[in-house]
């Protein structure tokens, strides 16, 4: 069953427009932060995919085109054998489903740590970080929810 604090009010769940707004934007920052793992070279689907996810909040992007851009993120994932790489697609997938489903934001994070974890870096900085960029409005429900799902996401 699905957390109904991050299922949307139209749908009859207690998530406010705003609040998923806010949960899109962290996820965004979330997957941009590890970015920086991939070196130069960045497979477009993945920056195509987080400009899709920053139009959403305002407008500027359909529901069903963070659907496809979600899709499009993953296949980058899947093309790859390099952990650390898929640890990032996934992390970009998982933001830009934000649209669709909020607790997809979790993911981004959750990814973020494996991708870190893979490059052989400090999780716990990755998690700090995180945390200071969470707006207050959404930060307990943030918070208490990773700490659920991490403990079954493998890290």
């Amino acid at each position: 069953m699905r957390d109904r604090r991050f299922v949307a009010q139209h749908r009859g769940g207690l998530l406010k427009k705003e609040h998923h707004y806010l949960l899109m934007n962290w996820a965004v920052r979330c997957a941009e932060h590890i970015l920086p793992l991939l070196g130069e070279k960045i497979d477009e689907r993945l920056i195509k995919a987080l400009k899709v996810a920053k139009r959403w909040p305002v407008g500027g992007a359909s529901v069903g085109e963070a659907r496809k851009a979600s899709l499009d993120a993953h296949t980058v994932a899947r093309e790859s054998s390099n952990p650390t790489i898929i640890a990032i697609a996934r992390s970009v997938g998982q933001a830009v489903a934000t649209a669709h489903m909020a607790d997809h934001a979790l993911g981004a994070a959750l990814y973020a740590w494996r991708a870190v974890k893979n490059a052989g870096k400090k999780i716990e900085l990755e998690r700090r970080w995180q945390e200071e960029q969470l707006p207050l409005e959404i930060k307990e429900m943030v918070l208490a929810a990773l700490k659920d799902k991490g403990k079954y996401f493998k890290i």
